[in-house]
């Protein structure tokens, strides 16, 4: 094992990938000359040049399309947006062509394609530019979305994304490129679809992913814990498909469910996990399922603000808590 940060164990996976297969290759924003608007493609161009490497112009619109058909065609194209936010100008291509093509076509073609880049608030960036969109990519059928949560997770699952026959979108966070953490010497994938228990416990399960777990997620157990309440931690790892079968099993155990999401509340990925586990687990739960989200507006730019839309790990605290009736 070595420690190294979140952004190069993305690059590792982008690197060990290229050097297999040709076909692949990595496309947009300054992810060439300028070494990736986060560094993630540092030394790429130098080494696999502009041929697989592309720079592309302010265009998501544009450089989504001509991926999605040369995936089409064959290739198997990375997309970086330097944010999902940007994703929305390209979203008829994602969600009428990248995600359509198989169905549409009988089978006949398929879309090996990636899109990636960072998700969801970074600071004071505004509210164009601080959106989780997991839950609208995730509602769309034919397209998978992955959001890792740690440097190990993110290497495996980006590899795993990459040779995957159908289009995936993989969502990162701006905050968390700098993360470091422990990454294997040898090669490795991590199968898309199947959650992760990180803690296991007995009073409460926790579910969420990305950079929940780390920012809101690992403080909040960390204080439940020296209050002597033992909670499991479940990291989906992957919000299309979601690994409902762990969190029902982990549900039956501790009777309790709590889940965490940075989305607004309206149709959100706990929305559907709290269905699903009112739905298959209705008989074991001993409180109702508790959801914690970011406040229902555009995020403000007032750090205060921020502060009081986001979630965090008092709310958590609170949430198992009163799922627990403590102090309620």
């Amino acid at each position: 094992m070595r420690v190294i940060q979140y952004r190069e164990a993305l690059r590792e996976a982008m690197n060990e990938e290229m050097r297999k297969d040709d076909k692949i290759f990595l496309m947009g924003e300054e992810v060439a000359e300028y070494n990736g608007a986060y560094k993630v493609s540092q030394g790429m161009l130098d080494e696999f040049g502009p041929k697989r490497i592309i720079d592309t112009p302010i265009a998501e619109l544009g450089f989504a399309g001509i991926a999605i058909g040369a995936a089409m065609n064959g290739l198997r194209p990375i997309v970086e947006f330097m944010t999902f936010n940007f994703s929305l100008v390209a979203i008829d291509q994602i969600i009428n062509g990248a995600a359509k093509m198989l169905s549409m076509s009988g089978g006949q073609i398929s879309v090996p394609i990636v899109f990636r880049g960072p998700t969801g608030n970074a600071g004071q960036l505004g509210a164009q530019h601080s959106q989780n969109f997991e839950n609208w990519f995730a509602n769309c059928p034919g397209l998978k979305v992955v959001v890792p949560s740690n440097p190990y997770d993110a290497k495996g699952l980006l590899k795993s994304s990459i040779i995957d026959p159908d289009p995936v979108i993989y969502m990162e966070s701006e905050l968390m490129y700098g993360d470091k953490g422990e990454v294997p010497e040898e090669e490795y994938y991590i199968e898309i679809g199947k959650a992760k228990v990180v803690k296991e416990g007995t009073d409460v399960t926790i579910v969420s992913f990305g950079k929940m777990m780390s920012r809101v997620i690992e403080p909040a157990v960390e204080a439940l814990n020296k209050e002597g309440i033992n909670v499991e931690v479940i990291d989906l790892r992957t919000v299309r498909p979601i690994d409902f079968e762990t969190i029902l099993t982990s549900v039956k155990k501790t009777n309790r469910l709590v889940v965490v999401e940075e989305a607004w509340p309206l149709a959100s990925i706990s929305s559907e996990i709290a269905f699903h586990v009112q739905k298959n687990a209705f008989d074991y739960l001993d409180a109702p399922v508790l959801r914690i989200t970011c406040a229902d507006v555009p995020l403000p730019y007032a750090p205060t603000l921020i502060a009081a839309s986001l979630p965090n790990a008092d709310r958590v605290v609170k949430a198992v808590k009163e799922v627990m009736y403590i102090n309620k």
